[in-house]
């Protein structure tokens, strides 16, 4: 098997092989950056409709709670499937990757969503009411006092969803978007060893995972240090 592995390593790693891997990996780093990134932003938004208490923005509360709770419990296959013959039902035409993109956007920003409502919703409430009591508009509130204590707890589960979100992304092939496990499987098909195959589909998965990791215990770190020096 080794041999059969080192004979096949030239040929593997040719030219056209090594930029079709490197561009199914662009594929899943733009699937996975662009999920977390408007998924933080849609949830950020989701979250702060949700700690609303008005009567005015029940209804957005309403679809808020829905939006969230619906799609944290639908496997992000059938969510990618049901989005991908919405848009042909819509005789839209869009590429596979669009609809992949949109997917992932939905579901990381049900999850977000939860994550940082969950974050602010863990500040004392004596904190909410000292906001009010100061006359603090929700951007001073949230600025000033609560993201800056709720950031301890929004964080390590934030970063957890994020690196197995990246592997999530993989079911993307299910409709032809041309990611890292599609590349895989292609090149196994053409009679490349699946060791040396999905090998390299892993190490490609670890260097794209491993700095968001890194980062993230950094975050974390730093996030720790302010509070002790806070204290």
């Amino acid at each position: 098997m080794l041999a059969r592995l080192f004979e096949e390593i030239p040929r593997f790693f040719s030219h056209y092989n090594t930029i079709f891997l490197l561009k199914a990996a662009a594929t899943t780093l733009c699937l996975s950056a662009g999920g977390c990134i408007m998924g933080l932003l849609i949830g950020f938004s989701l979250a702060l409709i949700r700690i609303t208490r008005g009567q005015l923005l029940l209804p957005a509360r309403i679809l808020s709670i829905s939006y969230v709770e619906s799609f944290r419990r639908v496997p992000f296959l059938v969510t990618l499937l049901f989005m991908f013959f919405v848009y042909h039902a819509l005789n839209l035409t869009v590429s596979v990757f669009i609809v992949g993109l949109t997917t992932v956007c939905l579901i990381a920003a049900s999850y977000t969503g939860e994550i940082v409502r969950a974050g602010m919703e863990s500040v004392h409430i004596t904190q909410w009411e000292a906001t009010e009591a100061m006359n603090f508009t929700l951007v001073q509130k949230l600025r000033l006092v609560i993201l800056p204590q709720a950031w301890k707890v929004i964080l390590p589960p934030l970063f957890y969803f994020f690196l197995g979100f990246i592997k999530d992304t993989a079911l993307a092939s299910q409709i032809g978007v041309v990611e890292l496990t599609y590349s895989g499987k292609v090149l196994n098909n053409k009679g490349f060893s699946a060791a040396l195959v999905f090998g390299t589909v892993l190490a490609l998965y670890f260097t794209i995972s491993y700095p968001l990791a890194r980062f993230g215990a950094w975050m974390e770190k730093k996030v720790g240090v302010s509070k002790d020096r806070r204290r």
